[in-house]
């Protein structure tokens, strides 16, 4: 067999099942594995709207066309080859794919941001080079961008390893400096946010606001521990998280969203010397209102994940403490893909959080 099944992306609005080649080994420290589990990421649907025509000008650059792009970034599966480098992973070895490649070797993976890797790596699976929505995946810097999948693991929680939870921990409640008895504040319960409101409670926050349009995702929020839940529909979410907070506002308000209405909430709800750790990704500016904030003694935080807590959390999951296994909403064949991507846009009225697309061992 020298070709396999795909995802691709095109263009704006274009993208489609179709066959590819099976990737080879290109450098010495890549590995090629044959996926057998996958998930459909916000961010995958932001490249299909057209999010990021950064894909097909990077191409364009590289080779002088665009000859599409195999989406998806997160994973699971067994590592089929291994190049001449590569010492830590052989052949038959059942493993986690990161979202972030690093070489671990220039300055920035020496301070630990890895996702600013300084020689081809970072956020590029499913971006700047092609990714895991597909029968096989090539993945380069395999001994620094890999994790053994451990025996007994869940193995849907497993896939969340490869982004959702540690973007959710880093950027949202790292970033955020959630410490014991704060007041916190999340903004979207999708997966992200549901991430935030589960890794929160590593540190004790005495209150956690949930905020949402959707009362099915809200409802899930209070069963994993949020103290709080408002419909930003039905209420005014500023007035209403105020209103909790007796006026002050919030130690950390975590947007997890990427649009005006979060982060405008986000900015009106934090307290003097607080915190807003933005973890959505924006597709346009928003009004950032310094005229107001800049005498509060912020800490504003952006960011892309660096993946330097996944060993942590990967440790946290196999004990059973983190109930990750609840944003597995739907689970589809590999044939049925194009049927997955269809749910995962229409979340809301489908009642999905994370989609889980099983290609079998």
């Amino acid at each position: 067999m020298t070709t396999m099944k795909a995802m691709v992306y095109y263009g704006e609005n274009d993208i489609r099942f179709e066959d590819r080649p099976i990737p080879q080994i290109i450098n010495p420290d890549d590995a090629v594995v044959r996926v057998t589990k996958t998930t459909i990421c916000g961010t995958d649907l932001g490249i299909w709207k057209g999010k990021n025509p950064e894909i097909q000008e990077h191409a364009k650059t590289i080779s002088g066309q665009f000859n599409g792009r195999i989406l998806g970034h997160e994973g699971i599966g067994i590592i089929e080859e291994v190049g001449s480098a590569v010492k830590n992973f052989k052949k038959g070895d059942r493993v986690i794919i990161s979202c972030i490649s690093r070489c671990g070797t220039c300055e920035n993976c020496q301070k630990q941001l890895y996702a600013h890797c300084q020689n081809g790596g970072g956020w590029i699976m499913g971006y700047m080079i092609d990714g895991a929505h597909a029968e096989y995946v090539r993945t380069p810097f395999a001994d620094t961008s890999l994790y053994p999948l451990p025996d007994g693991l869940n193995e849907d929680i497993a896939v969340f390893l490869s982004d959702v939870l540690p973007t959710s921990h880093e950027i949202g409640v790292r970033y955020g400096n959630v410490k014991p008895g704060d007041s916190i504040a999340i903004i979207g319960m999708g997966p992200i946010g549901t991430g935030c409101l589960l890794t929160a409670q590593f540190y004790s926050p005495s209150t956690i606001i949930a905020v949402d349009t959707d009362d099915h995702r809200l409802a899930l929020a209070k069963e994993l521990g949020a103290t709080h839940t408002i419909n930003s529909m039905q209420e005014d979410a500023i007035q209403r998280i105020l209103d909790i907070t007796g006026g002050r506002g919030v130690d950390c308000a975590i947007e997890a969203v990427g649009a005006e209405p979060t982060w405008n909430i986000c900015q009106n709800v934090v307290k003097e010397g607080g915190h807003l750790a933005n973890v959505g990704v924006h597709g346009k500016a928003v009004n950032f209102e310094i005229n107001k904030l800049w005498i509060k003694n912020l800490t504003i935080t952006t960011g892309l994940v660096n993946a330097n807590t996944t060993g942590m959390l990967l440790k946290t999951c196999c004990s059973g403490k983190l109930p990750m296994e609840k944003l597995a909403s739907h689970h589809f064949k590999f044939a049925e893909f194009e049927k997955a991507y269809e749910v995962f846009k229409h979340a809301a009225d489908k009642k999905a959080m994370k989609v889980i697309i099983d290609l079998g061992e």
